[in-house]
């Protein structure tokens, strides 16, 4: 079996937080003066074991929020990583004295809503409903049912999303930012991995809810249609006997950046774009001078749409669809990040573009009107924000877990509008680094290396987990084309066998984002496809039929005829096993490498059908048999990267199939995996020409 094809509508979101939509381009209104900030304090309660507090009054409708965090710092969870997780997704999962179904439905009748975490809970309800709604979540964190059911369930899903994650450039690039900054042993670089997630037990959840989910440095926000008594009352009745481990806030070790810019490449064999951040440690606090004119440096180089890097890197050059910077200030040290994501062909000119804006804002003071506009956003946004009356109740939080001044948030304008351009050309020389960065890049590392060793930094190598690689040599491959096809043809049953099969008749099934469908394929000589999926007994999700000369898709009713470039992709397969064609001549081959697949070494074979489509197959080195094939196309002006793993190969007479095949889609920085489990392959039986009309 050569390839199966499934189709993906691709939908774009373009997100910009910051952008403004202004009727004349060409004239910018003049900002206004900042807005006079008038900000009442909660009301604040501290409960004897060590809950504090906070309600922030709001009558005007009939509805009150709670939220409840625990300030425990960054949490090691060393070779078990993934513990965190689980724990905080089973205090969902039921009371002590409520299964999961009665909790939920007694969410449901109130018209409620609770959320839980590793280290917080939050509740929304009518005035009318709040209080019981409150005790239920309160129950939740005190009480969790904790089964052994609930923890196989969360832990399958946690594997399944990990493997639909383990091939996705965008998914990969935000676990390795962190690891590479911080260091993989460092607790804001450690991530879960199917490896990590696999060592936790049940009892480790246990343990971790034991030690973390504590009144201890515990701090709850009321906000909403109560009063401060009543919420005081309703604290101390849910919670106020509450016993729980006493914790202390982590002392970390200091990390430091790279002595010299390097770039760190991630290889994502099937990326169909690259992941780019320009990254470096910072250590700034909320209460140091430097934090106002950060927030403008970094609005002026990359928080927005009329931002430098945006500018720069979309409009000037197309080489993404946005581009943008962030800085984090904090107790612990963060992340200063400039981030895109970029088409294959220009990351080392993106690299490049990247590195020099940041350059130019640090030896070049920014302009009086990048000023103006950047402290007018902040002006504009803050306000607005103000509407809200959460933010009030964090800001308070936020006060005290911070330890800032009073009258931080009073005064938050007064100090952005202070700033001047040389303050930013200061802090821009201390925070964002040039000469001593890192540039961390995810991708396909065949397409961008060969760029990227051409700039003058040293180019390292790492793979998915953060550690280090060795760098792919352009080595001669001692195996020709024709033997490697040759071998594969033997493996599976060889050429007389193979050339008896006239049709193939397959049912399976398939598995996607936790649905599961029927699959019927049945294939004739030389290329005569059909292809059909069903939901249920009888809903025809997916339809696909190629008769020789033409094709049509149909999925949920939508046809889509085959396009010229597609049929003659079908036509290039002169039969059903195309490999026993692939030496007639017609057809280029080219070994290009070897690589693992699934852990063991593998040929990659560069085929070049006789239409010029090109596609890439894998074969095993010691077995012989095909274990991956590659192909890239165009979707609605994307790339699209569609790769299926075989294996599971069983006998059906004297001939091998693959009974499982994975597919993998990427395109636009997402990703899209299919199981497919094949139940039955029939050779020479139930097919006739009349399936293909």
């Amino acid at each position: 079996m050569k390839k199966i094809y499934i189709a993906f509508l691709l939908l774009l979101n373009i997100a910009n937080a910051f952008s403004q939509g202004i009727l004349d381009r060409s004239k910018r209104p003049k900002p206004g003066p900042a807005p006079v900030i008038s900000l009442a304090d909660p009301v604040t309660y501290h409960l004897a074991n060590g809950i504090t507090v906070l309600v922030v009054e709001n009558h005007k409708l009939p509805k009150v929020s709670a939220a409840y965090t625990i300030d425990a710092g960054p949490i090691k969870e060393g070779t078990k990583a993934g513990v965190m997780d689980i724990m905080g997704q089973m205090l969902g999962e039921g009371t002590k004295t409520l299964t999961k179904a009665q909790f939920d439905e007694a969410i449901d009748q109130m018209g409620a809503d609770i959320s839980l975490g590793a280290t917080s809970g939050s509740v929304s309800a009518l005035t009318r409903y709040f209080d019981k709604t409150f005790n239920l979540m309160a129950q939740a964190l005190r009480e969790p049912a904790m089964t052994q059911e609930s923890f196989d369930k969360i832990k399958s899903q946690i594997l399944t999303n990990l493997k639909a994650d383990e091939k996705n450039a965008k998914a990969i690039s935000g676990e390795v930012v962190s690891a590479l900054s911080y260091g993989p042993d460092h607790p804001y670089g450690e991530f879960s991995t199917e490896a990590s997630v696999n060592r936790v037990t049940l009892e480790d959840v246990k343990k971790a809810y034991t030690k973390y989910i504590t009144p201890s440095r515990g701090y709850l926000t009321f906000v909403g249609d109560i009063k401060p008594e009543q919420a005081k009352a309703l604290a101390e009745n849910a919670l106020g006997t509450w016993k729980g481990n006493s914790l202390t806030l982590p002392v970390l070790s200091p990390v430091a950046n790279p002595t010299k810019t390097e770039i760190d490449l991630v290889d994502v064999p099937n990326a169909v774009q690259t992941e780019i951040s320009v990254t470096n440690l910072v250590s700034i606090t909320l209460t140091q001078a430097d934090y106002f004119p950060v927030l403008i440096a970094n609005q002026v180089l990359g928080g927005g749409a009329e931002s430098r890097l945006f500018m720069n890197l979309r409009e000037k050059h197309g080489f993404t669809y946005g581009c943008y910077s962030s800085i984090e200030a904090g107790r612990f040290q963060q992340l200063f990040k400039a981030h895109a994501s970029v088409r294959n062909d220009k990351v080392d000119s993106a690299v490049s573009e990247i590195l020099s804006e940041i350059n130019h804002i640090r030896n070049e003071k920014i302009t009086a009107e990048e000023l103006q506009n950047a402290k007018a956003l902040y002006n504009g946004n803050f306000a607005l924000g103000m509407e809200d009356p959460a933010r009030t109740a964090s800001f308070a939080s936020n006060i005290l877990i911070q330890g800032l001044p009073k009258d931080f948030y009073r005064t938050y304008l007064q100090k952005i509008n202070a700033v001047t351009a040389e303050d930013v050309q200061r802090v821009t020389q201390k925070y964002f680094n040039y000469e001593n960065t890192r540039v961390i890049v995810v991708g396909k590392a065949e397409t961008v290396q060969p760029g990227l060793a051409k700039l003058p930094f040293s180019l390292k190598m790492y793979d998915r987990f953060a550690m280090p690689a060795a760098a792919k040599a352009n080595v001669a491959i001692n195996a020709k084309a024709s033997d490697i096809i040759n071998k594969y043809i033997a493996a599976i049953g060889g050429t007389e066998e193979l050339k008896k099969i006239a049709s193939l008749n397959i049912v399976g099934t398939v598995s996607v984002q936790g649905m599961s469908m029927n699959m019927m394929e049945k294939k004739m000589s030389p290329n005569l496809d059909i292809m059909e999926m069903v939901m249920g007994t009888n809903q025809v999700i997916m339809h696909q039929v190629f008769d020789g000369k033409t094709g049509y898709q149909s999925q949920m009713g939508q046809k889509k005829e085959m396009t010229a470039d597609e049929i003659n992709e079908k036509k290039d397969e002169k039969g059903i096993f195309p490999q026993l064609f692939y030496n007639d001549g017609s057809y280029k081959m080219e070994v290009t490498s070897t690589e693992l697949i699934s852990g063991s070494e593998a040929y990659k074979v560069k085929i070049t059908g006789p239409s010029g489509k090109p596609s890439i197959e894998y074969f095993d080195i010691k077995s012989g048999l095909l274990v991956k094939e590659e192909t890239t196309s165009k979707e609605d002006g994307q790339d699209v990267t569609q790769s299926v793993e075989y294996s599971d190969y069983r006998k059906i007479g004297n001939i091998s199939f693959p009974y499982k095949n994975v597919i993998s889609i990427q395109a636009g920085g997402g990703g899209q995996e299919i199981a497919i489990q094949l139940k039955e392959v029939k050779t020479n039986e139930g097919v006739t020409t009349a399936d293909f009309k």
